[in-house]
């Protein structure tokens, strides 16, 4: 018996709570410091719960943050969209103030996953998770989207791109919650686009992701936001295109150019899904549909 013991790992036990109030799920961050993980719709950590008593969080409480009230909402205000951490992705997915305002983000949230997962999952479930192929990533990247972060003694709003430091690495510090995504509302005259390549349709991790967002002033690239998903240890905004791009005179080389420079920047590997080179090439192929796409939205025209 000592010996079938051997090398196995003690399911922990956890404890289970389900605050209602902001304040009082922040209590909890507080009492229990290291010792938590915060779910809303679990579709990361059940999974993972279930794989094999090694991938069991060590975390005794679980505090779900599904039923506070204050964190579920989509708003607009002062040419800002407010998007609470608690908000469904299928909520997201048709929302009016979504669709009118920044339709990039509506179309990324159609793709990820299959419905019973956009019907439980959570944005700030998906940025939190810190996936380098979390959906909403790019679309937020692009969009210049800030992040709300409070403690029981404080917030402070931080820019998404300063948000991941790896793998499933954030810099929420214990005690911190994620409560708000801000979005700042772009020009209606600014072209966008995302692409997802997967292995199959639904309930699939991006092979690779991108998202553009494009404005164009008398044929020339007034601005250009590039960012890409599941090709570097975090999403990344590709700003040695940008850079690129920014000034150009809009045409196929430039794009193809750009979407090269782009390809350069990432840093893929080899799994399951895919190999790195193959990652390497599709985020070329990628950026130049998205990019050409966004300038056709912008109502610019491609010169040969």
């Amino acid at each position: 018996m000592t010996n079938l013991l051997l090398g196995l790992r003690a399911i922990p036990q956890i404890e289970y709570h389900r605050p209602t109030k902001l304040r009082e799920a922040l209590r909890l961050l507080s009492k229990y410091k290291e010792s938590y993980k915060i779910v809303a719709g679990g579709t990361d950590l059940m999974p993972a719960a279930r794989r094999s008593t090694a991938s069991l969080p060590r975390h005794t409480h679980v505090i779900d943050i599904g039923s506070i009230k204050e964190l579920n909402y989509i708003t607009m205000d002062d040419s800002i969209v407010r998007i609470g951490a608690a908000t469904k992705i299928s909520e997201i997915e048709i929302s009016p103030v979504i669709r009118k305002h920044i339709p990039i983000l509506a179309d990324a949230a159609s793709q990820l996953g299959s419905i019973q997962i956009r019907n439980l999952g959570t944005i700030g479930g998906n940025l939190c998770n810190a996936s380098p192929a979390a959906d909403t990533a790019p679309p937020l990247l692009v969009l210049d989207a800030k992040v709300n972060l409070k403690g029981i003694n404080g917030q402070r709003l931080v820019p998404l791109t300063e948000f991941f430091t790896g793998p499933g690495g954030t810099i929420l510090v214990p005690g911190e919650i994620l409560t708000e995504v801000q979005i700042p509302i772009t020009e209606p005259t600014a072209g966008s686009c995302f692409i997802k390549l997967g292995r199959r349709n639904a309930f699939t991790l991006s092979i690779v992701c991108v998202a553009t967002l494009v404005k164009v002033k008398d044929g020339v690239f007034d601005d250009v936001r590039i960012a890409l998903g599941a090709v570097a240890p975090t999403p990344i905004r590709a700003t040695k295109a940008e850079e690129y791009l920014t000034g150009e005179g809009v045409s196929e080389p430039a794009i193809d150019e750009g979407a090269k420079v782009a390809a350069s920047e990432v840093a893929p590997i080899d799994d399951v899904r895919a190999s790195a080179e193959y990652r390497r090439d599709m985020s070329y192929v990628l950026t130049k549909g998205a990019i050409s796409a966004s300038v056709q939205q912008a109502g610019g025209k491609c010169s040969n």
